[in-house]
């Protein structure tokens, strides 16, 4: 599974909106955040869909990002954090 491109940021555009919004989260490079100095979130594309890697603690958490839902739960993770 392949790091996001472009043209596939720009159909979660909205949500990464509302990532760049949170208090503490850096976007260095498109679609790939940053919490201080360490990298929190970023994006893949795949043929079933689109999916967020976000570390949860040491660990990286894998999560599709193809519904609203979907969406609206990787919001509220990454805003827990």
């Amino acid at each position: 599974m392949k790091h996001a491109g472009q043209a596939a940021l720009a159909t979660i555009e909205p949500l990464l909106v509302e990532l760049r919004a949170l208090d503490g989260v850096v976007e260095k490079r498109p679609g790939v955040f940053y919490r201080k100095s360490a990298a929190f979130l970023h994006f893949h594309e795949d043929p079933t869909g689109m999916f967020a890697d976000i570390r949860i603690g040491r660990e990286w958490q894998r999560l599709p990002v193809n519904t609203s839902s979907e969406r609206s739960h990787l919001i509220r993770l990454a805003a827990e954090r």
